[in-house]
């Protein structure tokens, strides 16, 4: 299994993506992750990308709990606003696993 550097605004939001569709990181692997320092005049944050597995074979079930109505959920993030969030999901291989992209934009509270 690899490890990937994560800072806290992005442990928080993936743990919080998670905890909305009832999933744990037993049950889904991250398999990318890229965090880029974002500002504007009067706010700092952070853009996220979050590449996901979702085992088979009830891959597409869960994705999609992952995604649907995601840009609508008030996160709760430690000390972060949840600016802006999207996500896909992927077509499921053949053992029903599928992939799925969440992109976010965490800003200092």
């Amino acid at each position: 299994m690899m490890k990937f550097p994560i800072s806290q605004a992005g442990a928080a939001l993936l743990r919080a993506v998670l905890t909305r569709a009832g999933a744990t990181r037993e049950t889904i692997r991250l398999v990318g992750y890229k965090a880029t320092d974002w500002q504007s005049l009067t706010f700092d944050g952070e853009r996220h990308e979050l590449e996901l597995r979702v085992p088979g074979p009830d891959g597409e079930v869960v994705a999609r709990r992952l995604i649907d109505g995601l840009d609508e959920h008030e996160f709760d993030v430690n000390g972060q606003v949840v600016a802006d969030i999207g996500g896909h999901a992927g077509v499921p291989d053949r053992s029903g696993a599928v992939d799925v992209r969440i992109e976010a934009l965490t800003i200092a509270a």
